[in-house]
């Protein structure tokens, strides 16, 4: 196996030691020593974006049903009391392109949390598979509404947003998709994805190094070598996406969403802080327009998650339902203004602040720093908070402007409203969107 250390710039920076075993399985063994609890957490390179639309929502049960049963623990009780004895909080994931298992466990437990997630990857047994489709089944009922409509508004922008590609079906998968799940097709994802070239382990907390590292090769080593997974980039959007719905609510929701760069895009770090500038916190400029200046909204949010390849940038309000054409106006000219003038240098060295006080709160917090670091080495991104930090800083108000006068446009934006409006005041929000960098 190849190692390779990356040195942390200052002493009271965890060292981060990564391996790569035999099998291709990525090992990160990050030291801690100053905190009283450690973590594990493997990361695999699932998620609807690498399913077709007939096994959508495999990746979701799957993730559901590691819960069922491992050799020696064969139920979902025994399985979950071996975890909790040792004083552990188990948990699993699965996101739009990968998923993830994390354990928080006592130190003195760390290695019999490892064997037990060593199994999970190795040989789940798959069992109650009726009992688990009807847990999520109900997950699924959440986004209908009684007559069988789809009235989840995230799962919507996110269908506007992509189309059919892969990143527009839901993580979740639908009803019909779920019925066709079975043990044989559960055995054949598993054997397909947990597989080295697709997994990362990392180990964090006041570990020893050397013998948590044997542990590991000796745990995972054993795991087929498999071949990693690619996937298609979305093709670009042309065009303005705007869908309502009605539905007998006390508050119209309004969703708008813009196609933004992805993970190894040059502006990645730049559109990071845009959001950052938008939303974080009572005192950035969606939530100081629309709530403290104008009262449109209790709350009004934004998000941006990179993938790969591209990236998409929401924002999120619910508000009166004759209030909705004036909040999607108002946000608009925040965006537009951001556009066009960027951010104060004042609005983004608070920003840049509060992002590296959250960076480095991850030296305080095994679990998190550990999701942060196996995410960056299943992503080909920084694995040191350090690292993303001097990134980050590098960021000028030119670069963010330049990243809004990119994003926001209206050939790049998705807007979806669920309420109660007439025709004429949908009429209103769609041209609204239509004029967007115009």
């Amino acid at each position: 196996m190849t190692v390779r250390s990356v040195k942390p710039r200052r002493s009271t920076a965890p060292q981060v030691t990564r391996t790569v075993l035999k099998n291709g399985v990525r090992v990160n063994l990050v030291r801690m020593p100053y905190v009283h609890r450690s973590a594990l957490d493997v990361h695999v390179r699932v998620g609807s974006r690498f399913e077709t639309r007939r096994e959508n929502g495999i990746s979701h049960f799957h993730e559901h049903m590691l819960h069922r049963g491992i050799p020696g623990h064969p139920t979902a009780h025994a399985q979950a009391l071996a975890f909790e004895e040792l004083g552990a909080a188990f948990g699993a994931m699965t996101y739009v392109d990968h998923g993830a298992l994390s354990c928080s466990v006592p130190t003195e437990n760390l290695e019999r949390a490892l064997d037990l997630t060593a199994l999970l990857c190795e040989s789940p047994l798959f069992n109650d598979i009726a009992i688990e489709k009807g847990i999520v089944r109900e997950e699924l009922l959440e986004s209908y509404d009684g007559d069988g409509r789809l009235i989840d508004g995230p799962s919507i922008l996110r269908q506007l947003c992509f189309g059919r590609h892969p990143l527009g079906m839901p993580i979740a998968g639908t009803r019909a998709t779920l019925a066709r799940f079975d043990a044989a097709a559960l055995r054949k994802f598993h054997r397909q994805h947990y597989v080295g070239e697709r997994l990362v382990l990392t180990l964090s907390g006041p570990i020893d190094v050397d013998r948590l590292g044997r542990l590991a090769s000796r745990r995972f080593g054993g795991l087929p070598r498999g071949r990693d997974i690619t996937a298609e980039a979305p093709p670009e959007q042309r065009a303005a996406q705007f869908r309502y719905l009605g539905d007998n609510t006390s508050q119209t929701w309004l969703g708008l969403g813009f196609r933004a760069p992805g993970d190894r895009d040059p502006d990645e770090a730049a559109t990071e802080l845009l959001m950052r500038v938008l939303d974080d916190g009572n005192a950035t400029r969606l939530y100081r327009t629309l709530s403290d200046e104008r009262g449109l909204c209790y709350d009004v949010s934004a998000m941006y998650e990179a993938y790969a390849d591209v990236g998409v940038l929401e924002i999120v309000a619910e508000c009166a339902h004759a209030s909705a054409p004036r909040v999607l106006a108002e946000t608009l000219n925040v965006l537009t203004d951001l556009a066009t003038h960027g951010p104060t240098p004042e609005e983004l060295a608070r920003a840049k602040a509060r992002l590296r006080w959250q960076m480095l709160e991850l030296y305080d917090m095994p679990t998190e720093l550990a999701g942060f670091v196996g995410q960056g080495v299943l992503s080909a991104a920084e694995v040191q908070p350090e690292a993303r930090i001097e990134k980050l800083m590098n960021v000028t108000c030119a670069n963010v402007r330049d990243a809004a006068a990119r994003i926001f446009r209206a050939r790049r934006s998705s807007l979806v409203v669920v309420g109660k409006l007439d025709k004429p005041a949908q009429r209103k929000l769609q041209a609204a969107q239509a004029g967007l960098g115009t």
